[in-house]
């Protein structure tokens, strides 16, 4: 499966900034940190692992579907990214390739997955690193599977309805383990799970539909986000960002430099910012 999407991103950092500012602290960060930004990229293309070039270097091999790296730091800047199928490059024909422009003070996760029916895509999604409320933890779903529109339950009860690709939701809930699985929206029809999901206090917990309804191979992965608890266990407003994952890679700054910024430019500024889906 090849597919070749050329795209120069215009959008100013100035500009995606301001959209990003709705989880931003409301102190202001110090100028070296508002020349950077916090990164990480969702690998959820099934059967496509791939090699990433960026201004002609290889930065990233063999990174897995079903993969999500720890959030880095990475300077501002433009960048030449071309993406290959693993051993196809850089001689070969890239399987995406775009010039992308690194926008200042995001944090971000970028999905590389398939839209609804079933096209490679990068989406670009803000992680809420705000505080939470004493007693709970926050959760995010997120639809980035070739598949309809579906419900997101917890112990069989709604918590998100109507979600659709490539769209999230977004709510505080309270801490503990949840029970939690996937069906056709306004069905009981079980497209993905159920699976236990581990909700810390002061976390923000990202979870990725991925995969493919047709090719039966529909999955989930979850990104979790620490430091966000209320007094009198409280961090600085806005949480560290920090992240744990159970598939981090390695290399993940050539990564996130290569593919971690596309859409947060491309993308953010016309989507939904909150955290609620589109």
């Amino acid at each position: 499966m090849t597919f070749r999407t050329p795209l120069v991103v215009a959008t100013s950092a100035g500009v995606c900034a301001l959209a990003l500012g709705t989880a931003a602290p409301a102190l202001a960060a110090p100028v070296a940190a508002q020349e950077q930004a916090m990164l990480s990229v969702f690998h959820g293309i099934p059967g496509m692992t791939v090699d990433v070039y960026a201004n002609g270097d290889e930065l990233l091999s063999n990174f897995k579907p079903g993969t999500v790296t720890d959030p880095q730091t990475l300077d501002a800047g433009t960048y030449s990214v071309q993406i290959f199928k693993a051993g196809q490059g850089p001689d070969g024909t890239p399987a995406l390739e775009k010039k992308i422009e690194v926008p200042e003070g995001a944090n971000a996760t970028i999905a590389a997955h398939l839209s609804a029916d079933g096209t490679p895509q990068l989406t670009a999604f803000t992680n809420d690193v705000s505080r939470v409320d004493a007693g709970k933890a926050r959760l995010t779903v997120r639809h980035v599977a070739a598949a309809p529109a579906v419900d997101v339950r917890a112990s069989g009860q709604p918590v998100f309805t109507g979600l659709t690709n490539p769209n999230q939701d977004t709510a505080q809930v309270d801490a503990g383990t949840v029970n939690a699985d996937v069906v056709l929206a306004g069905s009981d029809t079980v497209a993905i799970g159920p699976a236990d999901l581990k909700l810390k206090e002061g976390t923000s917990n990202v979870v990725y539909a991925w995969g493919s309804a047709e090719d039966k191979n529909l999955a989930l992965k979850t990104q979790t986000f620490s430091g966000m608890e209320s007094a009198p266990h409280a961090v600085r407003a806005g949480g560290s960002g920090a992240a744990v994952t159970s598939n981090s890679s390695d290399q993940w700054l050539a990564w996130a430099a290569a593919a971690g910024v596309i859409t947060v430019t491309g993308v953010l500024v016309g989507r939904r910012i909150a955290g609620r889906r589109g």
